[in-house]
């Protein structure tokens, strides 16, 4: 059984009423792969989660962008994963560079709110990637296992994890790491994960890529053995994104 395509849609922190309406009625109008061929997922901002849950295809998932660490309580201004399942919400984005960067999230405190979120029944897309610094001394893969080791010091069953590798410098900046890039990296992170975690792990958890995809570059990308979907940014905003779920045809094919 390989692995399924994974294609999710990161809408950051923008939409208004009007536009994630739109948004949603591109989807529902879409014509695409179906679920044996690509699951996919979309994160709206919290505000408007169970408006999309709503409005949105039923082939089609919602994730949240985050969630808090343990149960909810004092700790103003933040989501508990009990929330998000009360809502009936499947998944949630966990480490995305912009936390980590913004926020200072650790990789410790990545990988306990990963091991939380599953722990109350979310699945979760767990996000890895360097910066263009560590890319230029070399230290990729060591920060990747570094990020990666976090997560499975606190998980035994990776059932529910969907990696996501965003190499920082490509996301946002119209800069691709180039399918060979990211195919290299995808190859190293599966090899990490079968030495330190288990081969049938290795073999069925979905490492996908997030870094400035778009309809023209996704093919290609898709291409590549070990790398089993994408992570979108700006261009899940856009009629593109539908271009970009079509890719999973590639693998099937």
């Amino acid at each position: 059984m390989g692995r399924k395509f994974f294609v999710g849609g990161n809408w950051k922190c923008n939409g208004t009423s009007e536009e994630v309406k739109k948004i949603v009625a591109l989807l529902n109008e879409a014509e695409v792969p179906s679920e044996d061929v690509v699951e996919v997922v979309v994160s709206p901002p919290y505000v408007f989660l169970p408006f999309v849950k709503n409005l949105l295809r039923a082939d089609f998932h919602v994730a949240a962008q985050n969630c808090w660490v343990k149960k909810g309580g004092a700790f103003t201004g933040e989501i508990s994963a009990e929330m998000l399942v009360n809502l009936g919400i499947p998944w949630v984005i966990l480490g995305h560079s912009e936390r980590r960067a913004l926020l200072n999230e650790s990789n410790e405190f990545v990988g306990d709110k990963t091991a939380y979120a599953l722990s109350q029944g979310l699945k979760v897309i767990a996000c890895v990637g360097e910066t263009l610094e560590q890319r230029e001394a070399g230290s990729t893969i060591s920060v990747v296992a570094a990020q990666t080791k976090a997560i499975a010091e606190k998980v035994s069953d990776w059932t529910n994890i969907v990696v996501a590798y965003e190499p920082v410098w490509a996301i946002g900046t119209g800069k691709v790491a180039s399918p060979a890039q990211a195919q290299e990296v995808h190859f190293e992170l599966r090899k990490w994960i079968k030495e330190n975690v288990g081969a049938d792990v290795a073999g069925s958890v979905r490492i996908i890529y997030g870094g400035s995809v778009n309809g023209a570059n996704s093919k290609e990308l898709a291409g590549q053995p070990d790398i089993d979907g994408f992570l979108v940014g700006g261009a899940s905003l856009k009629p593109e994104f539908v271009d970009i779920i079509k890719s999973a045809t590639v693998k099937s094919s």
